[in-house]
């Protein structure tokens, strides 16, 4: 890969790291080095990655379709590959509109590749970070975009878990809940620690040290707390892998490999 102009090739990002591990071609050395680090201690990433992306193809599809949602905001975007948020939900309803949030400067680089908007419709990106909040919520490009009067579904999917607590992520996610009105939905998946013993789950802080990203499990209680107040829609908190999966049972991934907590809920 290219180095584009005032990107770091020595330092892994995340959106690279995932990009690796569904198979992309955007990433550097460093980000497969980090990526086989993350899997000396949790060898099905790779699976989980492409779990979670299922996912979104199957949370935008129900908010575009039954729950009439048409507007987006998608933080931590991460690189483009098929299936972004825009390309579901404007096939769905074109007039749907999309803003994209990453901090990854080679994300800006495939930016364009996000902006495909059906004529209806409408998708924009910011170079953001999720640590300030509200330097999102007050883009320009933000306000020209959506119309935060009116619902949004709030896309929080893998990246919260990049946010350690001394970053404080409840107060993250509850300022960005505070703009959105009544309607919107607030969709996040999350790595969990729910599955490890404790010998396995040291060992995973370890290597995720080591991966030079930082990263924190949390369990289900944990996870939850991020839905206070809201209305959590059937199932519920759950894995990715059965949150309306479309395949039979014996067909899925077990629940333990893919290691990956999900929910979405209704702002009341």
């Amino acid at each position: 890969m290219e180095v584009p102009p005032g990107i770091d090739p020595t330092k892994a990002h995340p959106s690279r790291r995932y990009n690796y591990w569904l198979g992309g071609k955007d990433n550097f050395a460093v980000d497969r080095e980090s990526a086989g680090v993350v899997a000396s201690a949790f060898p099905t990433v790779a699976l989980s990655a492409r779990e979670n992306r299922a996912f979104l193809k199957r949370v935008v599809t129900y908010l575009a379709g039954e729950a009439g949602i048409r507007q987006f905001l998608d933080i931590g975007t991460g690189l483009p590959s098929a299936g972004n948020v825009h390309e579901v939900a404007q096939s769905i309803e074109p007039t749907s509109r999309i803003v994209y949030v990453d901090n990854d400067p080679v994300v800006l680089v495939h930016a364009r590749a996000l902006l495909t908007s059906e004529p209806a419709g409408r998708t924009a990106y910011i170079q953001a970070d999720l640590r300030d909040p509200d330097k999102i919520l007050a883009d320009a490009e933000l306000a020209r975009t959506l119309d935060m009067s009116r619902p949004v579904a709030l896309m929080l999917v893998a990246t919260m878990h990049f946010i350690t607590d001394d970053h404080d992520p409840y107060d993250i996610v509850a300022r960005l809940l505070a703009a959105l009105p009544s309607g919107s939905h607030l969709v996040m998946t999350h790595a969990t620690k729910d599955h490890l013993t404790a010998e396995e789950y040291a060992y995973s802080v370890e290597a995720n040290e080591r991966s030079g990203v930082p990263f924190r499990l949390r369990s289900r209680d944990e996870f939850t707390r991020f839905f206070d107040g809201l209305e959590l829609l059937p199932p519920g908190v759950t894995s990715v892998v059965e949150w309306r999966p479309e395949v039979p049972e014996e067909e899925r991934p077990s629940v333990e490999d893919v290691s990956m907590l999900c929910a979405v809920a209704r702002v009341p």
